[in-house]
């Protein structure tokens, strides 16, 4: 059975927050972090198994805009240059139903790579 589609998509600027409404009254906030460090790109995903790109610094990553794609999917353009990926609503229900796995397992990955959730150098805001 297919993901419901949302009736409802919202970017909560200040919280960093994409908000996702459905018919049925529920609805779910995702961090835009999750989002951009689980895109479904190509360039983060890769074409297989084991061909991942470690996603890091995306800590205070942001939206500069959102397009739906058809009937059947989203395309978020962060505001680090990155809008390859299309988040279907299948995927989307798929990270809502496993944040809290996903989030530990992204952690505990951060953690063996040495890496950081912390951008590094100067970060520079747009207002």
């Amino acid at each position: 059975m297919p993901a419901p589609i949302p009736t409802k998509v919202h970017y909560h600027k200040q919280a960093r927050e994409l908000e996702l409404g459905y018919a049925d009254g529920q609805s779910y906030r995702l961090a835009i972090e999750y989002l951009r460090v689980f895109s479904p790109s190509a360039e983060v995903r890769g074409h297989g198994k084991g061909q991942e790109t470690l996603q890091v610094g995306k800590k205070f990553v942001g939206l500069k805009d959102i397009t739906p794609t058809g009937r059947y999917a989203l395309k978020l353009h962060f505001d680090d240059g990155h809008d390859s990926g299309l988040f279907s609503w299948d995927y989307l229900k798929w990270l809502i139903d496993n944040r809290e796995a996903n989030w530990a397992e992204y952690l505990e990955r951060l953690e063996a790579a040495g890496a950081s959730r912390e951008p590094l150098g100067i970060e520079i805001r747009q207002l």
